[in-house]
């Protein structure tokens, strides 16, 4: 049974933890009888709830952020993790390095979120900032390192929201690939305005991929930090359906396409995957330049196919599998402004639909209704 005794003029809680062993617990000077009994009562929560660890055994948040990292390094992708370290080394532990983990609480989360503002870190950052810190404390948590992850608790910063789409009309698309330079390059940006691919996909493209007989691309690897990484979802693992034009462009490429170990679609002059940056910047951006068109993202492109296929009318279940969207919301938060909100004609296939027995119905209630008004 836990107690309050009196040891050389300092009140001490006697107890035992969780663990059946005996602990004192020496309050500071000066507190009263009543803040005693209230300390003595978290203690017997604590040890109830197996929480209870002696003062110089509450790790540090440095101690604990560097557990969770290792925790986590063969659950996640390479790119993933680096950015968790990333998160870690300059942002979290510079301010919270040797605060003992269960002193991080509401007050203290607001407070980081006030420094790393002071700093202007960009809002976005900040929320995957926080969301790293929370998750760093639910693992202290089920560790029983602390009681609360308090980072729930928190307003989050509210991100800007994302500009629109940009994409290119049809005849862009057409002067892009006249100006691309070469063939490799001509079936790169054809293949992209017209499969939706994400330049890692692209990038990461083999000729086995490529399904000639159902004139399709299978989508089965991305290539993004050096590395080659197996597709994040299930829905980025894909079928993605490609025109007879498409599919020629790939059948020319294939014949010029110099062999390589890797047997890359789009391989660099040494056989290995193009780098990603140097493509945009060397490549891509020029290109734009000798077609007399706007400054766009690589990714840009992906939008365009997008752009084409509701423009056409292709139904949205259609365009997020095409697409490799985990759900038909991100595909319509992403493109719902270019869905058309007049369809004239959706009302009169209705129309056909439900009285296509009887052609003379609606004009008979009509006329009707227009003698008996008279």
């Amino acid at each position: 049974m836990a107690c309050i005794t009196n040891k050389r003029g300092r009140l001490v809680i006697d107890f035992y933890d969780q663990h059946g062993k005996r602990r004192l617990k020496t309050l500071p000077k000066g507190i009263s009888k009543r803040e005693a009994k209230k300390a003595l009562r978290e203690t017997e929560e604590q040890v109830e709830r197996g929480t209870y660890l002696p003062k110089s055994r509450i790790p540090a948040f440095s101690k604990v952020a560097e557990g969770w990292l290792e925790y986590k390094k063969p659950n996640v992708r390479h790119s993933t993790y680096e950015q968790y370290r990333g998160h870690i080394r300059n942002h979290l532990v510079p301010y919270f390095g040797n605060t003992k983990i269960n002193h991080i609480n509401f007050d203290a989360v607001e407070k980081y979120i006030s420094h790393a503002a002071g700093l202007e870190t960009s809002p976005a950052l900040l929320k995957k900032l926080l969301t790293t810190l929370s998750s760093i404390m639910k693992y202290a948590v089920r560790k029983k390192l602390c009681e609360h992850n308090p980072v729930g608790d928190v307003e989050k910063p509210r991100i800007p929201k994302k500009k629109r789409v940009d994409f290119l009309e049809p005849e862009e698309i057409r002067a892009l690939i006249e100006n691309a330079g070469n063939c490799e390059f001509e079936t790169l940006y054809t293949l992209s305005a017209m499969s939706g691919m994400r330049q890692g996909e692209l990038l990461g493209l083999k000729w086995t991929d490529i399904d000639w007989r159902n004139s399709q691309v299978h989508v089965r690897r991305s290539y993004n930090h050096g590395r080659f990484y197996q597709p994040k979802s299930e829905a980025s693992r894909r079928a993605i359906d490609l025109g007879p034009s498409v599919m020629a462009a790939l059948k020319k490429w294939k014949i010029a396409c110099p062999p390589n170990e890797l047997d890359l679609v789009f391989p660099n002059n040494v056989g290995k995957p193009m780098d990603a940056y140097g493509l945009f910047k060397r490549q891509f951006q020029a290109t734009l330049r000798r077609a007399g068109l706007r400054k766009i993202r690589f990714h840009d492109l992906r939008h365009t196919y997008a752009s084409l296929l509701i423009d056409q009318g292709e139904h949205p279940k259609y365009i997020q599998t095409q697409m490799g969207h985990s759900s038909i919301n991100v595909t319509m938060d992403t493109y719902g402004h270019l869905m058309k909100t007049v369809n004239r004609e959706a009302s009169r296939r209705l129309e056909r639909t439900i009285f296509q027995e009887n052609g003379d119905f609606l004009e008979t209630k009509n006329e009707k209704g227009l003698s008996q008004s008279r």
